[in-house]
């Protein structure tokens, strides 16, 4: 697996490319849309790693969050072992099975939409919470290790709070620019264990070279070893800054900072606003 920041970075990346294309496509995002997407979308990005008890996610929230990764890895465990092939390792564990999949991906999509139009905007404090809880965990791996649990849930209580009292979008909008910030966010975790060493399962269950869990990677020469110096030196410095350059144009397109004189995406500058007309 790829670090915690990486896999946060990348889903940043992730939702501001998403949003930036869902704009010029005639799918309007408000800021507070983005905001939240954004959250849960970069939380989402270190969500597969539940089925690894030693992940940066499983320290989350301490006993609690071991406990659910145990349980992850288990089932992930259990599902690797009922659907493998012949051709397909003879291994024991449950790391990089189900939650690293394209179907695992679609159905946390799925759910989230489903928990937001059943619960409106009340179901979005234990999503914020959650997403918000697990991007500062990734983010901040350095600054908040295992014992830091009271830090990690206090700062996800307060972004949570700040972002849920901020918000005022229907519920229906709502509900599905978080299901596709959630599917997105596992999607950029997948992708970016796909060019680690092992490579990633995305497309279980189809076979792929008579394998149900063919592991998805570029050539060798082209993988990186995780927490090596391709990653940290390389890798996460671009994620970083294409997401924040993403993340800053997608934001003006949903119209915030107009006084903003060019385009942040193209650079290209931007005519003035036509005056407003005065009263009569």
């Amino acid at each position: 697996m790829s670090t915690g920041p990486t896999h946060a970075m990348s889903g940043l990346l992730a939702w501001g490319g998403l949003s930036v294309a869902a704009v010029a496509n005639g799918f309007p995002i408000t800021p507070q849309s983005w905001v939240v997407g954004a959250a849960l979308c970069t939380g989402a990005a270190l969500l597969p790693d539940l089925d690894h008890p030693e992940a940066t996610v499983a320290r989350t929230f301490g006993p609690v969050t071991h406990a659910a990764s145990k349980g992850v890895h288990w089932f992930s465990h259990v599902v690797y072992r009922s659907t493998r092939t012949s051709k397909d390792a003879n291994r024991n564990g449950g790391h990089r099975g189900f939650t690293h999949t394209l179907v695992f991906a679609l159905l946390a999509g799925l759910g989230t939409v489903g928990v937001v139009q059943w619960g409106h905007k009340l179901a979005l404090i234990p999503l914020l919470f959650l997403f918000c809880a697990l991007a500062v965990r990734g983010l901040l791996h350095d600054w908040t290790p295992k014992g830091h649990v009271l830090g990690v849930t206090v700062l996800s209580a307060g972004l949570t709070v700040a972002v849920w009292h901020w918000i005022d979008v229907g519920p229906s909008e709502q509900a599905l620019w978080c299901g596709v910030a959630v599917a997105a966010g596992c999607l950029a975790h997948c992708l970016g264990d796909a060019i680690t060493e092992q490579g990633c399962p995305i497309f279980w269950p189809l076979p792929v070279a008579y394998k149900t869990w063919y592991p998805v990677a570029p050539p060798k020469v082209f993988r990186m070893r995780t927490g090596g110096k391709v990653e940290l030196g390389l890798v996460l410095p671009v994620l970083t800054a294409l997401g924040v350059w993403l993340s800053a144009a997608s934001l003006q397109r949903t119209g915030l900072a107009p006084w903003v004189p060019f385009d942040l995406l193209t650079l290209h500058h931007l005519p003035p606003a036509p005056p407003v007309a005065a009263g009569n």
